[in-house]
């Protein structure tokens, strides 16, 4: 490919060489790159690229692109850009030949129900017969290859590699979760998304490492609505006018609360055979039932959120109906059946926000009693530890404390903070230490109308021990666990 052919819509400076070369590979890794290679030298958290202009010259890279003054010795085009982050999605989507234009493209935005939102849309397109890729916090789904995700917004190479290829397998879509990293560290540049969607913002990802204040936070999820064509947001969030502040998209809205261009009324919780769900009714731009076998307010959100984006690719209202009843999104309030008499479900709450709002949606059920089993990994603040458990044992009439990630802790001392929050609720506790064994202890234990939240782990599938992840899937403990109970000649419930 020639030089100037991917730096067709990047401004630039050639500080020297000739744009009049071919080159062969485009990387941002110096370990990466080969003879006749451009070499993009990004600045991240601990390396930066430029330090490796003469290493990666003396390698072979053809041309450096670059935001800051370099040395180099030999034949080398050197490119001066502003921001070499903007210039790297730019020159990806260049180099790929722009996919996403072949694509209908959906991005999703907001503290919590990117995954399950980005799932249910998935669903409802497939469904009606448009093939659609996914890339999300889980995994990404190019067709029928499913590949586990590393980071919520991969690096704008990678994005622009999977779009590409969803287009080779004939995708006509792409559902994706944007965070609030990648839209401030521009991996979604180089393209405009067809759709911007808005699902909520609460004070998140605020550090050293992520964003210095909430201000910041907003104004990174607001990105997207200046990179979209059509705009779509939660109107029940306080904070929505402060996202969407400049935004340049057309804006359509959805409520629970208010009048908005699309609105679910008269919602209905139901509980049938140990199975919680909920209903609804839609009412301005679409008018008809929904029904959903997930629970809770938040898939209410999550499912007429995704209802809003499909609208706009005319699916009838048999196929989202369809689409919505049958959907189940890996670790976020996925059910597990054992039993017609009480109830379990795998999620992902791993902090103290997402756990209240895990235990209070379950609590509007009204069980017999709230079962909660969780731990906390290692190396993380004690903070979340003593919050986590002081939540569970306010919301929760049984807490079961037993390990997550330990990473390069003891166990017993994770425990011991764990309780320290518990023992400031009212609630019932009981601490064992193996994850299977707790959730043997559970079902054992577990009597009608019980709701069982296995919290914490979701889709991950592994235990990280001194440095070491282990294979440890929760759908696997509980299969183990009942296995055991029967072979043991006990009746589960």
């Amino acid at each position: 490919m020639q030089l100037k052919k991917i730096l067709e819509k990047t401004e630039y400076t050639l500080v020297s060489g000739t744009l009049d070369t071919e080159i062969l590979e485009l990387v941002y890794d110096s370990r990466k790159v080969k003879p006749g290679s451009v070499f993009v030298c990004i600045k991240g958290f601990k390396i930066d690229g430029h330090d490796f202009a003469r290493e990666v010259a003396e390698k072979g890279a053809k041309v450096l692109v670059v935001s800051q003054e370099v040395e180099v010795d030999g034949e080398v085009t050197v490119i001066r850009v502003e921001d070499t982050r903007r210039a790297l999605a730019e020159l990806s989507a260049a180099y790929f030949d722009h996919p996403a234009a072949k694509l209908k493209t959906i991005g999703i935005t907001g503290t919590k129900g990117k995954t399950t939102t980005s799932y249910m849309v998935r669903s409802i397109l497939e469904n009606a017969g448009i093939k659609t890729g996914l890339l999300g916090t889980i995994e990404v789904i190019i067709g029928d290859n499913v590949i586990p995700a590393a980071n919520t917004t991969p690096e704008s190479y990678q994005i622009q590699e999977c779009f590409a290829k969803m287009v080779e397998e004939g995708c006509e879509a792409v559902v994706m979760e944007v965070s609030s990293q990648g839209l401030m560290l521009s991996r979604v540049g180089g393209f405009t998304f067809d759709y911007g969607i808005f699902t909520n913002i609460e004070p998140d990802h605020i550090g050293p490492d992520e964003h210095k204040d909430f201000e910041e936070y907003m104004a990174c999820k607001g990105l997207l609505f200046k990179q979209c064509l059509v705009g779509i947001a939660n109107a029940d969030d306080t904070h929505m006018e402060e996202v969407l502040k400049g935004h340049t998209c057309k804006l359509e809205t959805y409520s629970l609360e208010k009048e908005a261009d699309l609105m679910a009324c008269n919602i209905n919780l139901h509980t049938m055979d140990g199975s919680l769900g909920v209903n609804y009714d839609l009412k301005g731009l679409l008018n008809y039932s929904v029904h959903l076998n997930l629970p809770g307010k938040f898939n209410v959100y999550n499912s007429l959120t995704a209802i809003a984006i499909c609208r706009h690719f005319g699916i009838s209202e048999e196929n989202i109906k369809k689409a919505l009843l049958s959907v189940k999104v890996k670790g976020r309030v996925e059910p597990v059946t054992i039993s017609s008499k009480f109830s379990m479900m795998i999620d992902y709450a791993h902090n103290a926000m997402s756990l209240k709002s895990l235990l209070t949606t379950i609590k509007e059920y009204e069980p017999k009693r709230l079962i909660c089993l969780f731990g906390c990994g290692g190396n993380r603040s004690k903070l979340r530890r003593y919050e986590m458990g002081e939540i569970s044992s306010n919301l929760a009439d049984l807490t079961v404390v037993t390990s997550d990630n330990p990473r390069f802790e003891e166990p017993e001392e994770i425990l011991k903070d764990i309780i320290t929050g518990v023992k400031k609720g009212p609630g019932e506790y009981i601490a064992i230490i193996d994850r299977k064994e707790a959730i043997k202890y559970c079902i054992e234990n577990a009597i009608t109308g019980d709701v069982i939240i296995l919290a914490g782990k979701g889709h991950e599938d592994y235990q990280e021990i001194k440095g070491v992840k282990y294979k440890m899937d929760e759908r696997d403990l509980i299969r183990q666990a009942v296995d055991e109970i029967k072979a043991e000649g006990k009746v589960i419930l």
